[in-house]
């Protein structure tokens, strides 16, 4: 009997372990078929869902939208590019004739050859010929059909040279210096032509904002003329000290910031919004640093330009104060309770009187030591300075102003009148 049971549990042991094998075949032949008939590059269904197709990141309204905005900045810059212009500076120097020749010491002439030259002035007389030749450039604009031209006073500050606009399409117009305007680097021009002439319109620089598309078209190294630039504007209300390179300096302020590429060169340019109008005029980049310049806003030169077109010249209202703006380090050093306004002072020398005699400062009772702090309610800041309110002023206009005089707030009024000739 135990025989019996024992082969039992042998053959139960054995059937199971076929048993086993067989659903082990029939798995494994089951998941080889899927495999094949899978992709290789199937993902695990618990990561993707079936029957739904992959949005493209780039959507064809988006494509539509870039497109559009390419072809309006295409269609301003064909439409302005003629009223862009390039500004030659020519100067009359003297001849020089190069003559090659060889040293005379044959040890260096194995080296040298007959490369060794020396300059001469041309002719006999020394010095009594010359020729004119381009020295500089900028670049500039036309803002009236009659051919007046703005650019910066810097590109056309030698009274010697001679100054010749260059449009796009290559053509040559003796140009004027009608006016220049040093306290904030402007100067207009105009064309000796009949012709009209493609011009540009003024925008509303106040109503500039952050991130707004700014184009800038200039003669980049005064070289490569009508070269196109697009960035935004990147700050406003700046205020900077521009150089020249060569010992000169002016602070400038209220000026508009912008990415936009800014080459020498470009001084005297447009910057222009997204409908081609007028927002600024190139005048300086930060050195040392990228995308970053400066143009001057069009409020004020548009102001300019119209006081040069009705009157010949530039007409500015004039108070007749010097100053120093408060900012927070001269409130503490000099021991003011205000950290803001203009701070009447005079100058270097002892003829540099704070409040001029006669002006209408002088007029008004302002005194030396005198804080400006308001000029008609608005606050004097290093954002909004004194000068920069009163070029928003006109000649023969009556101001109010807030003074601190003392510790004691005043209210006194100033006609105002036009500045003297420079």
């Amino acid at each position: 009997m135990k025989k019996n049971s024992h082969a039992l549990s042998h053959l139960f042991v054995i059937c199971l372990s076929v048993l086993l094998s067989l659903i082990a075949v029939m798995a494994y032949t089951t998941f080889s078929r899927n495999n094949a008939i899978a992709p290789s590059n199937a993902t695990p269904t618990n990561l993707v869902q079936h029957n739904t197709p992959q949005e493209d990141p780039v959507t064809q309204e988006m494509i539509k939208e870039v497109q559009t905005r390419e072809q309006v900045l295409v269609d301003i810059v064909e439409k302005v590019n003629p009223a862009v212009v390039s500004v030659v500076v020519s100067k009359d120097i003297p001849a020089i004739d190069q003559f090659r020749r060889g040293t005379g010491n044959p040890f260096f002439d194995q080296f040298f050859g007959d490369s060794f030259y020396f300059e001469q002035p041309e002719g006999s007389d020394i010095g009594n010929e010359s020729r004119s030749q381009e020295v500089g450039g900028g670049s500039g604009f036309f803002v009236s059909a009659d051919g007046f031209v703005v650019t910066n006073r810097h590109v056309v500050d030698d009274r010697d040279a001679q100054y010749t606009i260059l449009t796009n399409d290559g053509q040559r117009y003796e140009a004027e210096i009608l006016a220049v305007d040093s306290s904030i680097d402007i100067a207009v021009l105009k064309v000796q032509s009949d012709e009209e002439f493609t011009y540009l319109k003024f925008a509303d620089s106040d109503q500039l904002r952050l991130g707004q598309t700014a184009i800038a078209i200039g003669n980049a190294l005064a070289e490569f003329r009508n070269s196109v630039s697009v960035g935004v504007v990147s700050g406003l209300a700046r205020s900077i000290v521009a150089g020249s390179g060569f010992g000169q300096s002016e602070s400038l302020d209220n000026v508009i910031q912008t990415d936009t590429a800014i080459n020498p060169g470009n001084s005297g340019g447009p910057l222009m919004n997204i409908r081609g109008e007028v927002i600024g005029v190139n005048v300086a980049v930060a050195r040392g640093s990228e995308n970053i310049g400066f143009a001057l806003p069009s409020n004020i030169v548009q102001r300019i330009v119209t006081s040069v077109k009705e009157n010949g010249e530039i007409i500015k209202p004039f108070l007749g104060v010097r100053y120093i703006p408060v900012s927070q380090s001269v409130a503490q050093n000099n021991n003011l309770s205000v950290d803001h306004g203009s701070l009447i002072q005079r100058g270097q020398f002892l003829e540099d009187l704070a409040v001029m005699p006669g002006s209408p400062a002088d007029k008004a009772g302002l005194r030396e030591n005198d804080i400006i702090l308001e000029i008609d309610g608005q606050k004097i800041t290093n954002e909004k300075p004194l000068a920069t309110i009163l070029r928003e002023k006109d000649v023969d206009q009556v101001i109010s102003m807030k003074v601190l005089r003392a510790e004691q707030e005043l209210s006194l009024q100033a006609t105002l009148e036009k500045a003297p000739s420079q």
